[in-house]
């Protein structure tokens, strides 16, 4: 079918030229060379702590769920032709960094293809692409540009699965339905001309944010990530390539290839020895939904501080309207995101969690000698903590007045006044002597 003219004529390029991923490793049925990014790009991706993630496509002209509403609250029939109507005019690359921005934001990540297999590039490997809507205009690469000129990384979301593809195995609704034809081989060509597409006509790509796997597993997906990295050594991929387990379904949660870990829509778990990075919605669903309930200010930045201090990064998702645009309201609430960060950034941007492991009522961060403590509910009576293993040299609250410290049997306590209690977070900063750094891990004992 015209869709997929190009998926023969790739395979047996790739055939002919005996570079058939699935073959690269001599070894037959040992996984091929495994790599990862290199540290200083961890580190890098590490310090920006907070990014934009958008879901969207021609779904929005339902409101309904990307991907998964198709074949349930959409047949598949009318969801495979929204695209045929989706005309964003109102879209503006130049507005999304501005938005991104004005958070407090340092990179963002679009779905570029997503289960339902609607691409917003201008792909060679099938028709089924933002080209060929009343649009007709290359949505990651304006992005991408946009991305550039105004300072913020671009990364791209590429859904492992494909429920629209042919030769994918699994199908809508959700993937429990399975093809009548499937050839992973095929598929495995047609996905990885896609990503080599993005890594090269694209720029710099800072991640590559795959999801559901499904029945794209190990002997397909180790070889993909390799090939990718050749292309950007740099680049950072999350750990949903491939599926590890040879599961039919789910995320494949694998430390072989991928750099880091995706808790989602919840805040992960102290972690300090592994990456990872909570994705998670404003507002309930991932794409745009009329009348969706939205996260209040205080929520949305717990979310974000309590993420920093257990070391992740937050990737934090709006669904744009039909129109191209986000919807104003959540455009205010990253508004008053962006406001708190300029005012407090420091406590967020480049720091490390720790050395306390986040509490029920406080988190803590660090960067350099400095420690801060992000205290999330008043309390009456000083805040007690467990020592720190090294002198401090001074105590105040962050872009404020200078504190009291005390440290007797064990336990450090900090005096704060009761007018100076913030509504959202109180955080103090404390300056030592020596790295923050270099401190073992302690319990917050809050």
């Amino acid at each position: 079918m015209s869709k997929f003219k190009n998926h023969l004529i790739a395979t047996v390029t790739l055939l002919l030229l005996g570079t058939s991923l699935a073959d690269e490793d001599p070894r037959t049925k040992m996984e091929p060379t495994r790599s990862k990014a290199p540290q200083k790009a961890v580190e890098a991706w590490k310090d920006l702590r907070f990014g934009m993630f958008i879901h969207w496509g021609p779904v929005a002209l339902t409101g309904h769920e990307i991907g998964w509403s198709r074949g349930s609250q959409t047949p598949i029939e009318e969801y495979d032709n929204l695209y045929k109507q989706f005309n964003p005019e109102k879209f503006d690359a130049d507005e999304w960094v501005a938005v991104a921005k004005a958070a407090g934001m340092k990179y963002m990540v679009l779905t570029a293809k997503h289960h339902d297999g609607f691409c917003l590039w201008d792909t060679k490997q099938t028709d089924y692409n933002i080209m060929n809507t009343p649009f007709g205009r290359d949505v990651v690469k304006e992005l991408a540009a946009a991305c550039k000129k105004g300072g913020i990384d671009f990364g791209i979301y590429y859904s492992t699965c494909d429920w629209h593809h042919p030769a994918f195995p699994n199908g809508s609704p959700g993937g429990r339905s399975r093809k009548p034809n499937p050839d992973l081989k095929i598929y495995d060509t047609y996905l990885t001309a896609q990503c080599e597409e993005l890594i090269r006509n694209y720029g710099s790509i800072f991640t590559l944010w795959f999801d559901v796997p499904q029945s794209y597993t190990t002997e397909f997906g180790v070889p993909l990530v390799n090939k990718l990295r050749k292309l950007q050594p740099d680049i950072m991929i999350n750990n949903r390539a491939y599926n590890a387990s040879g599961s039919q379904n789910g995320v494949s949660h694998h430390n072989t290839v991928g750099d880091y870990d995706t808790p989602e829509q919840k805040i992960g778990g102290f972690q300090i020895d592994r990456p990872w990075e909570t994705c998670m919605t404003i507002c309930r669903q991932w794409a745009w939904k009329p009348n969706d309930s939205m996260k209040s200010l205080e929520q949305c930045l717990h979310t974000l501080i309590r993420t920093s201090g257990g070391d992740g990064n937050l990737l934090f998702n709006v669904g744009p309207m039909p129109s191209g645009e986000i919807e104003a309201r959540q455009i205010d609430r990253l508004k008053e995101m962006g406001a708190w960060l300029a005012q407090n950034g420091e406590s967020i941007h480049g720091t490390r969690g720790g050395p306390w492991k986040p509490g029920k009522q406080m988190v803590s961060t660090r960067k350099g000698n400095k420690v801060y403590i992000h205290l999330l509910k008043k309390k009456d009576g000083a805040v007690a903590l467990p020592a720190l293993p090294v002198t401090i040299k001074s105590a105040r609250l962050l872009n404020g007045a200078p504190l009291t410290t005390e440290t007797k049997e064990g336990i450090l306590s900090i005096k704060i006044p009761d007018s100076a209690w913030a509504p959202i977070d109180t955080i103090i900063e404390l300056t030592l002597h020596g790295s923050a750094m270099d401190l073992s891990p302690l319990s917050s004992g809050r």
